[in-house]
């Protein structure tokens, strides 16, 4: 299995970082979606592990076929790159979405996507001690300015009751959130990032499924309607969102992303996630964010705009490091 590649910006980069960023801000957008859209399915008697394997299965099924396309009968690459798929799957699909409703079963939603959203500290730091790459200050800054918008989307000065066993699921999901970004910046292995998405939701459909029949992740289906902004649609309707949107579109852009602008800078661009997630939810469930939560979002946006200079002044400074 080829080794995770560095993920110093390139001059050799194929396409232009605002294609990058606006893949990146696509995926986020997408994966924001997904709590507004699950919400009253849950509501309506779905449990988290049902609407997460059919959300991945969805997936699978629509970027298979595209997967199959993009390597063009390379089906050595498949092989060649076997385990990477799997740890892709198991942590990146599966991991993050298990630790994450696993988390919020034993504690507040909001806390648990803080800890959870700790991933592009953790993808700085990795970076850092595998390759080296010292983050510089501007990134630091950024990086805080993160930090402190998410301290304040998730309005959390209200203050929350942690459970250990929470932390404990929440780190895990952290965990699969970080590998997500480190393997889709990853552009060594010739893998085509259609590819890359098919293989990881499959790999991911399967350990969910595992889960459900073992019985460690419940699965509760309902046929009930659901209401979105007013308007009452079929259960399935959502669901064909959730696949679609949320998993399909979500995953392609984010690995597309990930190859264009590296690894730091995509999953610091995709903390904008919660500030889509918070706005889906006031036009789709009205749910109205506070104040606080609005300038919580500025300053995520100051803060990737903070690390994406950051990232300049590396790929100027920094030689090109071979694994």
């Amino acid at each position: 299995m080829t080794t995770l590649a560095h993920d110093t910006p390139r001059a050799n980069r194929r396409t232009p970082t605002t294609t990058g960023l606006a893949f990146a801000l696509v995926s986020a957008v997408a994966f924001g979606l997904s709590g507004a859209l699950a919400r009253p399915l849950l509501d309506a008697g779905w449990t988290p592990g049902a609407v997460v394997l059919v959300r991945i299965a969805l997936g699978a099924l629509v970027v298979v076929p595209f997967g199959v396309r993009a390597l063009h009968g390379r089906w050595s690459l498949l092989r060649e790159n076997a385990g990477l798929i799997t740890i892709y799957g198991v942590l990146a699909v599966a991991g993050a979405q298990f630790g994450y409703f696993s988390a919020v079963a034993h504690m507040q939603v909001g806390p648990a996507l803080l800890i959870e959203y700790t991933a592009p500290a953790a993808v700085v730091v990795w970076f850092w001690l595998r390759h080296g790459q010292r983050p510089g200050p501007v990134t630091l800054g950024g990086a805080a300015l993160c930090a402190l918008g998410l301290v304040l989307v998730l309005d959390l000065f209200s203050g929350a009751d942690l459970s250990v066993v929470g932390v404990l699921w929440a780190l895990a999901a952290m965990v699969g959130c970080a590998t997500y970004f480190i393997i889709n910046g990853d552009d060594s292995t010739g893998l085509p990032p259609m590819a890359l998405a098919a293989g990881g939701l499959v790999v991911g459909s399967v350990v969910l499924g595992v889960l459900g029949l073992v019985g460690l992740m419940p699965m509760r289906a309902t046929d009930v309607d659901v209401a979105y902004a007013g308007v009452t649609v079929a259960w399935w309707v959502p669901m064909i969102g959730l696949g679609l949107v949320t998993a399909a579109i979500a995953y392609t852009t984010g690995i597309a992303a990930a190859r264009r602008l590296g690894s730091r800078l995509a999953s610091f661009v995709a903390l904008s996630e919660v500030v889509a997630g918070v706005l889906w939810a006031w036009l789709l469930l009205d749910q109205l964010p506070a104040p606080v939560q609005l300038l919580g979002g500025v300053l995520i946006l100051a803060g990737v705009v903070g690390v994406k200079l950051g990232e300049r002044d590396v790929a100027a400074v920094e030689p090109e490091i071979k694994v």
